[in-house]
């Protein structure tokens, strides 16, 4: 408003009579005045502008520049971290500028990777700093509708679980629903995948697999990632199963952590290359029956295929293939579901002892919380008949997406235990949030946390 009146006094006509006379004299001070007075104004409110806070209701082009004006200050003020720079991709080249290079898995293997993620990393220094703990979770489902009637209610709730953890953990998700090699179905999915996603992603150190049907039932618990700094590839799975029983079920391939790096792109090719993909994909059907006495189906899987390595081949990758059985770093849900109850009243009983751990806080504080809980988590176990919580319940043999179950068990069965699972760790998220579901297999009731809750 101040500046179109300043125009219109500008664009006055010029007074033609030149006889002075007390009134128009008057009236020309009269202007002059308030012309001087409004310019004044503007000079006070254009430097006012500059150093204090933006209207709600200023001008948008004003408030553009008011913004990128703070925005610049506050990144340069002392004490400030600046995170990873997402907006700003070098124009030097690298890898991704190479015409050969390919993201599936049936083509010429990648060469030089480790070299080449150090170049992109150096290329993008603000991407450097905590790379080496940097993880990735990857998940996937089919691409059209289940043909179970609840399978894509549940599938969501699966995705939905694995995002609240990730989202508590600093962990990105990439959620797939499409076969990157059309003829690796089912379990064999997951290879091509990961490929695609350690190219796609050079800023991350870890890819995390997480099947579809795997519950993260324990939100503040986190990866141990030093104990597996001299390994490149991590998997629930009994040693004496695998050496001595030569069991097709000595390990659960279901979740994996493959580090990002040249070694894990040549595990991959060798491990896929028993897919169905291959020429020789009935031969390794044939191989896997002759070693593997308790498999009971003719076709190569990926779970007797790593096996298969770690048993024919433990020379060359078994150094570097860390078998974890210390924790439920992914646990049979038969043998879990049901000590939930117990679970939860053992942790309510240290937070009635612990004002500490009772204490409200921030979503983005949990990580910490879940450290001091460790503390008095020392006589739980490790989850393997302990009541420490889970960490991962995997839900194997229910398939939510078909509906075609385990028949030792009834779809009731795995959907309740389903919900139990989801619902248990939903209350462990929702504590910040200032609810808690009442009854583990009623996921739309909850009701307000009292403060000081549980004392």
């Amino acid at each position: 408003m101040a500046s179109s009146e300043l125009s219109q006094l500008q664009n006055l006509p010029m007074e033609r009579n030149t006889v002075s006379s007390k009134t128009a004299s008057f009236l020309l001070d009269g202007f002059l005045f308030v012309g001087g007075g409004l310019v004044a104004f503007l000079v006070v409110w254009t430097l006012w502008s500059f150093f204090s806070p933006t209207p709600a209701n200023f001008s948008s082009s004003l408030l553009y520049r008011s913004e990128t004006s703070a925005g610049s200050r506050l990144s340069s003020c002392a004490g400030t971290v600046p995170g990873p720079d997402m907006r700003h991709d070098p124009p030097d080249q690298n890898f991704y500028d190479d015409p050969e290079l390919n993201y599936t898995i049936n083509t010429p293997p990648i060469k030089n990777w480790d070299e080449k993620r150090k170049e992109w990393l150096k290329q993008h220094p603000s991407f450097a700093s905590g790379a080496e703990n940097r993880i990735i979770m990857v998940t996937g489902s089919q691409a059209t509708p289940c043909e179970n009637p609840i399978g894509d209610y549940l599938l969501l709730k699966l995705f939905k679980n694995k995002v609240d953890y990730s989202r508590r953990h600093g962990i990105d998700v990439f959620y797939n629903n499409v076969l990157f090699e059309p003829k690796m179905f089912s379990f064999w999915a997951k290879t091509p995948t990961v490929k695609a996603v350690m190219l796609a992603h050079p800023e991350v150190e870890w890819v995390w697999w997480v099947d579809s049907d795997a519950v993260l039932t324990d939100m503040d618990f986190e990866l141990p990632l030093d104990r597996y700094k001299a390994h490149n590839f991590v998997i629930n799975g009994w040693p004496n199963l695998i050496y001595q029983k030569k069991s097709w079920t000595s390990i659960n391939a279901g979740v994996f952590l493959i580090r990002n790096c040249q070694w894990s792109m040549d595990f991959m090719d060798v491990w896929a290359s028993m897919g169905p993909q291959s020429p020789d994909y009935d031969k390794w059907g044939e191989i896997q029956r002759s070693i593997f006495k308790d498999k009971n189906f003719p076709e190569s899987d990926d779970q007797s295929g790593l096996v298969y390595l770690l048993l024919e081949q433990k020379e060359k990758w078994g150094d570097k293939i860390y078998i974890e059985n210390e924790y439920y770093f992914q646990g049979y849900w038969a043998e879990i579901v049901g000590g939930f109850d117990n679970i939860t009243d053992k942790y309510m009983e240290i937070e009635k002892k612990v004002a500490g751990l009772r204490r409200r806080h921030a979503e983005k504080m949990s990580e910490s919380y879940g450290r001091v809980w460790e503390e008095y988590l020392k006589e739980a176990g490790n989850g393997w008949g302990g009541w420490r919580r889970p960490f991962i319940t995997h839900f194997t043999g229910c398939e939510p997406c078909t509906g075609d179950h385990n028949k030792i068990y009834s779809g009731k069965t795995c959907y309740d235990a389903m919900q139990r699972a989801l619902t248990f760790a939903d209350n462990q998220l929702l504590r910040n949030y200032g609810f808690v579901h009442p009854d583990l297999l009623d996921p739309s009731k909850v009701n307000p946390v009292p403060f000081d809750y549980p004392a």
